[in-house]
């Protein structure tokens, strides 16, 4: 008999990864973003620094996973696997920099060329490096939303230093600034500090309080301590799931524990586990709304539990034996 070979499934997912990493990214409204994922990572040993893990996903997969609404995101840098649809390019020389990284991430965006299009306000550029793994995506959608008069949105640290590599920029003062910069230093701009780019620009500065990025491994291991802190670890856990699973979907937690716990404590603890992969099958293959399958869930629960408790539906409750209906 003929047998009908299944796709692998290891080889499926790398399909799904080259398919993911070789699309330009979906066409819809929204800011552009640029991510430098091309440093050298000295403090770190050399070690590639956007494909280090915190709670289980790398630094690049979760800078990506904060900003989801760009409408176009380049990642300049060496070619890596993600979690959603990038274009990829490197600045040359490889190494140039931050600034010639930016440069690089801008004209990958396909941004329209010329005098004109470098003074127009323009579409907004989201600016990030690889190594923010506490990224807001509502601080993000601040950044991206300028005031009128500004240039631009960028972040301050504890202590009121500009964080340009946690910024937006307007495309077209951003241009402008960077052929300004290729004028005067001959064309090239590798090895020059990404600062040289803002006394040009008019930047709205949001404060923050604590450490932005993770340049060494103390930095790395206190992230990592972070996120299985507990008023987290259940967030960080559902977010690292659904990039595990290729899904983007919200999660009603409260309704899932509920059910989860109502299955454990009225049938038995094995229950929860068991019934929580049948909530899922029953989402994948009849389209069933999670929460509402969970609330099904908390009632059958509820009723089984009332059938083992005395005085419950087992020794009388509406049409179970010893109750009279009539």
């Amino acid at each position: 008999m003929e047998r009908q070979e299944r796709e692998r499934p290891e080889r499926r997912a790398q399909r799904r990864q080259r398919e993911r990493s070789d699309a330009a990214g979906p066409e819809r409204a929204g800011p552009l973003a640029v991510v430098l994922a091309g440093g050298a990572s000295r403090r770190l040993g050399g070690a590639d620094k956007a494909a280090v893990r915190v709670g289980g996903r790398t630094l690049l997969d979760r800078v990506l996973s904060a900003c989801p609404d760009a409408a176009v995101t380049v990642v300049v840098g060496p070619r890596r696997p993600t979690a959603r649809p990038v274009r990829w390019v490197r600045e040359d020389p490889p190494g140039g920099g931050p600034l010639a990284a930016l440069a690089a991430g801008v004209e990958a965006l396909g941004l329209p060329a010329g005098p004109e299009a470098s003074a127009s306000a323009g579409p907004v550029v989201l600016l990030l490096a690889t190594d923010l793994p506490f990224l807001d995506p509502a601080l993000l959608r601040d950044l991206t939303t300028p005031p009128p008069d500004a240039d631009g949105v960028i972040l301050t640290d504890g202590e009121g230093r500009d964080q340009p590599l946690t910024a937006a920029y307007r495309s077209g003062p951003l241009r402008r600034e960077l052929d300004r910069l290729r004028a005067e230093h001959g064309g090239a701009l590798t090895g020059l500090p990404l600062r040289r780019l803002l006394p040009g620009l008019r930047l709205r500065r949001i404060a923050t309080n604590g450490p932005l990025d993770c340049d060494t491994w103390a930095d790395i291991a206190a992230a990592r301590a972070r996120i299985s802190d507990h008023g987290r670890v259940l967030e960080e856990w559902l977010a690292a799931v659904k990039a595990e699973l290729d899904i983007d979907t919200d999660v009603d937690t409260g309704v899932l524990l509920d059910a989860a716990r109502d299955a454990a404590h009225g049938v038995a603890r094995p229950a929860a586990p068991l019934t929580t992969y049948l909530l899922g099958y029953a989402a994948a293959r009849n389209g069933t709304d999670p929460a509402t399958a969970a609330r099904a869930i908390g009632e059958l629960a509820a009723r089984w539990q009332a059938e083992a408790t005395p005085g419950g539906a087992a020794d009388g409750a509406a049409g179970g034996p010893g109750r009279d209906t009539a």
